[in-house]
């Protein structure tokens, strides 16, 4: 972000202050180009919608999932000391929190250019932090840049009506203008990577719908209490909880982002997440277009469970059966690039022996997961068994502000100086 076409709103960004980021959230929903035709807040923008610029976008677009660097993982647990923890899913970090690690979500967005994918959850670390601790934006926005996918032209096919988005946010939701970024979590594989943890701190799920343990743990009671055990139906509750916060902070990240920027937008969930991921029937829009399955006889709702060749679930009919997805995950964990392979670099002095400490998951170790997993699997007809294969929650949209509109209906204030300053400072 060196050259001469960098505007100057670049450097107010970079400048912005925590505090004032915090305290000057808003959601900021009315954009140029935007009518609400009734009611107390009528109005008309005499505007044309105006587009995020590309560098708008990847700033966006990286505060809410960049690369930030090696995750630096959790160290100990007594139940199996000296052994390094190795929960994690991911050998980097990103610009939010994730469970013990897992990453198990991507991000996608759309705007009027196209739908897109940023391929970013199992990179290593674009850019290692300097020796004084700070590390270079610029390089965390080049990094977006590189990994961008473009999956189809053209804004995302779902309408902004009734179902497919709340009432409220019709008006509002990805019109021309508007850049729409939307995570997506792999509960599925979020799920597996729980039952890892589970094993590895002495437990193991129990049928709580059905009240009966899961047949042929009893092989598996020299390595865990199979007596000890968390319901199938917390365990999934516990996962759908984690990987919502994991989507959710994503979006406060850049919401954030927003206010330094002096854009407007805000974060929300006012879309119909079946309808989102294409899981609306075969009258319904496209969406993004994940595959999903039906069985009216025992979920109420369709089950998405991925996207061809961008991001399938850790489940079938992504794999064969649940044991090859407990594979792929520990693939993913010891494997090439992964956490806990020796040779994965990291922010240590000595990366090496940090990754060397962790215990890999053995073949007993695996085939008590997989055990768990299959019998989820088979009895439920699905993976998890209570709650969606691949989740969405938690939306950010992003677009120009309308000032004439915030003039009209509020008291000074309502704004930051940087929406002020926006077009002048980014658009000169």
């Amino acid at each position: 972000m060196k050259d001469q076409s960098v505007p100057p709103g670049y450097q107010d960004m970079m400048s912005f202050g925590l505090v004032e980021a915090l305290l000057g959230r808003r959601s900021r929903r009315f954009f140029m180009g935007a009518e609400i035709p009734d009611g107390v807040f009528a109005y008309k923008s005499k505007y044309e919608p105006l587009p995020l610029s590309d560098m708008e976008k990847y700033l966006v677009v990286a505060a809410c999932g960049g690369n930030t660097s090696w995750h630096h993982m959790i160290y100990r647990a007594k139940l199996y000391a000296p052994h390094l923890s190795n929960y994690a899913g991911a050998a980097s970090g990103r610009t939010f929190p994730s469970a013990a690690g897992f990453h198990t979500s991507m991000t996608f967005f759309t705007d009027d250019e196209g739908v897109y994918v940023l391929e970013s959850r199992d990179d290593e670390a674009c850019s290692a932090r300097n020796d004084d601790g700070s590390l270079d934006f610029d390089h965390i926005v080049g990094a977006v840049k590189t990994r961008i996918r473009k999956l189809r032209d053209g804004r995302l096919l779902l309408p902004p009506e009734v179902p497919y988005v709340e009432a409220h946010n019709t008006w509002v939701v990805n019109h021309p203008g508007t850049l729409l970024v939307i995570p997506v979590g792999d509960l599925a594989q979020h799920f597996l990577l729980n039952l890892c943890y589970m094993l590895q701190n002495g437990l193991v799920l129990y049928d709580d719908i059905n009240r009966r343990a899961v047949p042929g743990i009893e092989r598996f009671s020299d390595i865990v209490d199979i007596d000890n055990v968390w319901p199938i139906t917390f365990a999934e509750q516990a996962s759908l909880s984690e990987i919502t916060a994991e989507l959710s902070t994503g979006c406060y990240a850049g919401s954030l982002m927003l206010q330094a920027m002096g854009l407007g937008g805000w974060m929300f969930n006012g879309i119909d997440p079946f309808s989102m991921l294409g899981a609306s029937g075969e009258n319904g829009p496209p969406g993004l277009g994940f595959r999903y399955d039906t069985d009216e006889d025992r979920w109420p709702y369709p089950n998405p469970t991925g996207l061809e060749e961008v991001m399938e679930g850790y489940c079938p009919p992504h794999f064969s059966d649940m044991r090859e997805a407990v594979d792929a995950v520990c693939n993913r964990k010891f494997g090439p690039g992964g956490p806990f392979n020796p040779e994965t670099p990291g922010p240590w002095k000595d990366s090496r022996k940090v990754r060397s400490a962790a215990s890999v998951h053995d073949e007993h170790f695996r085939a008590c997961v997989a055990l768990q997993a299959q019998y989820v699997y088979d009895t439920f007809g699905k993976f998890p068994a209570t709650v969606p294969s691949i989740f969405v929650s938690m939306y950010l949209q992003a677009h120009h502000l309308d000032l004439d509109f915030y003039n009209e209906f509020y008291k000074p204030g309502a704004y930051l100086g940087t929406h002020s300053e926006h077009m002048k400072r980014w658009h000169p």
